[in-house]
């Protein structure tokens, strides 16, 4: 999700110890060594990103230029190969300002998309929280924000940015980034937890044989979130290049920078995936939790950020060409401290990743994600929480890391569902 918990502030975990590797040169050279590794593979994480956003952009020209069942079909795969990469890079945030403060544009989650294009009358008409909840900009050029006045008529990269993304101040309010074009894409999943994806069709996009209505200003729209999101994902390259402003922050200072990787890691692990991502949909058996709603890509995204939690600690990665990048890690500071707190570390990453994997497997064979957050389905249920389990019992194990390597305090990310659940039903 963007930045705040829908249910509130977060409750924080806060581990304390005292200074950093009080030790040894030797230690801070080994940090040094870790961090620029850690950089490299940010960068080479969203330029991967970068190259399948490129891709995408490709598959939404194709659509828009020749609409079909096959060029839909092609720009949705293409947008779910590009969520792979992209979700490997996300245990950057938290740790790194310089990407939290970005991810908004990029990630933002959940949205209301009856502010973009047309919706069922499910939906709903109206909403006290949000003033643009139906808005539909594709079919109205006209708009008031904030009761003023705004011209909608050209749908560019720009308008979308700096005017209609989280407009009125409300977050629900996404017009940019994955989760916009999938909408775009694939149309609301009506599904509830029975099966089935979103089903827009091709036509939507079809001037001359146009369903829905407004046709070419659903494509224009369409192509200028992906415009932008190459160009925000340029930006994030840019930034992790060796001389970016993102690598040089986090490599000033190895004590700052050890904790950034160990910030980013507990957080996603705990409070963000374990907790707001997934335990809430569990709680309330509600589709409209989970994170890749429209395309039912949620068990690859959920899988795909165990993997970069994962990769944050063992300095491996698999680029999207199927090089492997090894290098210094964090496992091999902390075995060089306490090998068994290493090998704990690993064991539960790799058992994570196990259940994540199996719960993906199941997706793809026996129901989707959706699905198994339903109620009553106790199997799906018990696949998603053993998920669950595994990101919790791994953050234990982080807050250790935390304490052996000296690192004061650190705050990480907490969800009511996860620290206060009886709030989830207030």
């Amino acid at each position: 999700m963007s930045r705040k918990s829908i249910l509130g502030a977060s409750f924080a975990l806060l581990i304390a110890s005292a200074s950093f590797m009080a030790g040894p040169a030797a230690a801070a050279t080994d940090a040094a060594a870790v961090l620029n590794h850690y950089a490299a593979l940010a960068h080479a994480k969203y330029e991967d990103s970068l190259n399948t956003a490129k891709a995408l952009d490709a598959a939404i020209d194709a659509l828009i230029a020749t609409p079909s069942e096959e060029t839909l079909k092609a720009a949705r795969a293409a947008w779910i190969k590009a969520r792979a990469p992209y979700q490997q890079s996300e245990v950057y945030r938290f740790g790194n300002a310089v990407v939290d403060d970005w991810e908004g544009k990029v990630n933002a989650w959940p949205l209301d998309e009856g502010l973009i294009d047309y919706v069922d009358a499910s939906y709903g008409t109206e909403s006290d929280e949000n003033a643009l909840f139906v808005a539909n900009v594709i079919a109205n050029p006209k708009l008031k924000i904030n009761g003023k006045d705004v011209d909608a008529t050209h749908l560019t990269p720009e308008f979308l940015s700096e005017t209609l993304h989280e407009a009125g101040e409300i977050e629900a309010n996404v017009a940019t980034g994955y989760h916009a074009i999938e909408f775009l894409l694939w149309g609301q999943d009506l599904n509830g937890t029975g099966p089935g994806a979103g089903n827009r069709a091709y036509t939507d996009f079809d001037t001359k044989n146009c369903t829905n209505g407004h046709c070419d200003r659903r494509a224009a729209y369409l192509k200028a979130a992906s415009t932008l999101l190459v160009s925000d994902l340029q930006e994030m390259v840019t930034s992790w290049a060796p001389d970016g402003e993102a690598t040089k922050t986090v490599t000033a200072d190895p004590k700052a920078g050890i904790s950034a990787i160990l910030t980013g890691m507990g957080s996603l692990s705990y409070g963000e995936l374990a907790g707001e991502r997934m335990k809430l949909g569990v709680l309330l058996h509600d589709p409209e939790e989970e994170h890749d709603c429209f395309s039912d890509n949620t068990h690859a995204s959920h899988l795909n950020d165990a993997v970069g939690i994962a990769s944050a600690y063992t300095g491996e990665y698999t680029r999207a060409d199927g090089t492997k990048m090894t290098g210094p890690s964090l496992s091999e500071l902390v075995a060089a401290k306490d090998t068994a707190l290493d090998a704990e570390m690993r064991a539960k990453l790799t058992k994570t990743l196990d259940a994540m994997n199996a719960m993906a497997k199941r997706a793809e064979t026996v129901e989707a994600y959706d699905q198994m957050i339903g109620e009553g389905n106790a199997e799906g249920n018990a696949t998603v929480q053993a998920a669950i389990d595994g990101l919790i019992d791994q953050t234990k194990t982080i807050e250790r890391v935390i304490a052996s390597l000296d690192l004061g305090t650190i705050e990480l990310e907490g969800s009511d569902s996860l620290d206060n659940p009886n709030a989830v039903f207030q």
